[in-house]
């Protein structure tokens, strides 16, 4: 079932940033993916195999050397459900998520199993620049 499960693949997700392609180094820059659900009936040796596959965690990689791994897909502005702060300025890191699933699937209808071992679907990167910016004081 596992090889089956592979050959179809899993759906990878484009991570989500914003403020958007620009952050700034000691700034909150929150990260969210948007899950769909996946659910397959594919025919195996004359078989129905009912699939279901379910995101158990999210490996954040926020293209700096360092990773966060949550149980959600975190959520877009104003929640701060999953967020990084850069402490360097940076061009073109690259930002990405990688999902691990954990799969069920149940042959003709019968009782629903699981699968013993999960998959990770990695995720395609987003080009993200960090710049620094320094606060001047104006007149009004």
């Amino acid at each position: 079932m596992l090889r089956a499960v592979k050959e179809i693949g899993l759906p990878s997700l484009q991570v989500k940033v914003q403020p958007g392609d620009q952050t700034l180094v000691n700034v909150d820059t929150i990260f969210y993916a948007e899950p769909q659900p996946f659910e397959r009936t594919v025919r195996l040796l004359d078989f129905d195999v009912d699939l279901v596959a379910e995101p158990e965690s999210y490996q954040w990689v926020h293209g700096d050397g360092t990773t966060a791994t949550t149980t959600r897909p975190g959520r877009p502005y104003p929640a701060t459900d999953v967020v990084h702060r850069y402490d360097e300025p940076a061009d073109d890191l690259q930002a990405r998520v990688d999902v691990t699933y954990r799969v069920r699937f149940r042959v003709d209808g019968g009782p629903w199993q699981t699968i013993g071992q999960t998959l990770l679907a990695p995720g395609p990167a987003a080009v993200l620049d960090v710049d620094e910016a320094a606060p001047v004081l104006t007149r009004p």
